[in-house]
């Protein structure tokens, strides 16, 4: 059997795995973020609520060096591995980890200082001063320790086992929000504690990446012997380029949060967060779908299978996208119901900013399977100068469109929508045949049926939500629903290809499909 079948059956016998864990991450993510958006929203008040996504965004840029390290940790990693290199790989390893462990440490005291003067900087709720600064302190020590433990959850990534990953992800979010409602119930509502249950979530999840990096490869022992410094020079090459791709995808991603609160206040800051928090769930699915295929990617790349990689790309931004169009166009159409069963009737008048936050995703999230080409050929040094241009020409549109016209936070949320959707649309896709040598349109084409579907199940969504009340949630989940239904068979049957109906069949074990 070649070594490309030898590949396809490991994927195939594990993708029912990783396919049921992504599924039951994706739904406790689903419920806890929709829930728990309601419980603080009545137990801390609106504006306190938007500190505790606005903690995650500024988080982002504290750890953004230790972040962007992981992500060239992955990508060397994940190819020695592959190509059954364990003294390249323990190298790899281990200089990774005492690497990052140092810059962690490093990065201690400026932790501190950024929680210590987050109050001064910002927009805080009054009498919330000192649990602000505990709630970033925690949220940015969570952030740390998961990231020094992602120097042991790469392995179960660089062997396809996301099933484990997820278990990790999930203990990290349950344990996070029982100790969270714990917390509130025992000593009452504070935005410490929230901080504090962050860390303790961290912690946990943390010594379980660890237990399961050990069971998954063995071969890889904690020694200071092997630390390389050679090997240093290449992350750090790759590393560097990613952080500058970091630092503009916050730009993009992270943004928008801290110029509502600085500009408009903690108040709008909170409802901006309500209204937002449907697009994060939506980011948060297709991440989970899109990982799936970067483990495939790196293993076709590092063994040389370059066409299969190009076909199972092409293959994954058509299908992305006609997912994510189902949930993008159900949300858009019947935002004002989902609002009032979810948040209450009083915060209907976010609907067109929801759809605002929502509607452009059906772009930018089919590109996302695209993002680990670039990864794996190690060509991340033009998308990275590319996405921090793109991310300061978004901060400043932002600003300008906030000032300078009465749009209010309806400005911060429209320059996020065009200067996403310009580089997403046009560069991406474009440099991702470049790295492969196709032609400049494959992917462009693939991300077409997907635009369509969810401009089609917007306009019947909102067509059937003109004829329901608000309140009637009963109606909107059976009209929902029927969209739903009908959007799945036609999608199945009329959108996909042989081939990509095929490479789906193919990941579900034999022993299974003659069942």
């Amino acid at each position: 059997m070649s070594s490309l079948e030898d590949m396809q059956n490991s994927f195939r016998n594990q993708f029912p795995k990783n396919l049921i864990s992504n599924v039951l991450y994706f739904l406790v993510n689903v419920i806890i973020g929709i829930l728990l958006v309601p419980f603080f929203i009545d137990s801390l008040g609106v504006a306190a609520y938007g500190l505790i996504p606005m903690a995650t965004s500024v988080t982002g840029y504290v750890a953004i060096v230790v972040q962007s390290l992981n992500t060239a940790v992955s990508r060397f990693l994940t190819v020695d591995l592959q190509k059954g290199n364990f003294e390249a790989a323990n190298r790899t390893f281990n200089t990774a980890l005492f690497g990052i462990t140092a810059v962690i440490l490093a990065m201690v005291p400026i932790v501190i200082i950024v929680a210590w003067f987050v109050p001064s900087w910002f927009n805080v709720p009054e009498g919330q001063t000192f649990g602000t600064v505990l709630l970033f302190l925690g949220v940015f020590s969570a952030f740390l320790i998961r990231a020094w433990s992602g120097n042991f959850t790469v392995q179960l990534f660089a062997f396809n086992r996301l099933d484990l990953q997820n278990s990790v992800n999930l203990t990290n979010l349950i344990v996070q929000t029982v100790f969270i409602v714990l917390f509130f119930v025992i000593f009452g509502p504070d935005l410490a504690l929230v901080g504090a249950a962050y860390f303790i979530g961290a912690v946990f999840s943390s010594v379980l990446s660890v237990h399961y990096a050990r069971q998954v490869c063995p071969e890889l022992k904690i020694s200071i012997g092997l630390f390389d410094r050679a090997r240093i020079r290449d992350l750090g090459g790759m590393g560097w380029w990613v952080v500058i791709n970091q630092i503009g995808s916050l730009l993009f991603l992270q943004i928008d949060l801290i110029v509502v609160n600085i500009i408009f206040g903690s108040l709008p800051a909170g409802e901006y967060a309500v209204a937002l928090q449907w697009a994060t769930v939506l980011r948060a699915i297709s991440g989970v779908l899109a990982g799936v295929l970067t483990p495939m990617v790196l293993s076709y790349y590092a063994r040389g299978h370059i066409d299969t990689l190009i076909n199972v790309s092409r293959s994954a931004v058509k299908v992305l996208g006609l997912v994510m169009a189902l949930p993008i166009g159900l949300i858009c159409g019947f935002a004002p119901q989902l609002l009032t069963a979810w948040v209450g009737e009083e915060f209907v008048h976010l609907a067109p900013l929801m759809v605002l936050l929502t509607v452009h995703l059906a772009v930018n999230l089919a590109v996302r399977p695209l993002f680990s080409i670039n990864v794996a050929f190690n060509k991340v040094r033009i998308p990275g100068m590319v996405t921090l241009i793109m991310g300061i020409a978004n901060f400043a549109l932002a600003v300008v469109l906030s000032l300078y016209t009465d749009w209010g936070f309806y400005g911060v949320a429209a320059a996020g929508a065009i200067v996403l959707t310009f580089k997403n649309a046009l560069f991406t896709p474009w440099y991702a045949t470049r790295v492969l040598g196709v032609s400049a349109h494959t992917f462009t084409r693939s991300m077409v049926p997907g635009i369509i579907a969810m401009a089609m199940l917007v306009l019947i969504a909102t067509a059937l939500s003109s004829m329901i009340p608000n309140t009637s949630m009963f109606l909107t989940i059976i009209a929902g629903g029927s969209v739903a239904i009908m959007y799945l068979i036609v999608a199945w049957f009329f959108t996909l290809s042989d081939f990509e109906r095929d490479l789906f069949s193919s990941f579900i074990p034999k022993r299974r499909s003659a069942q």
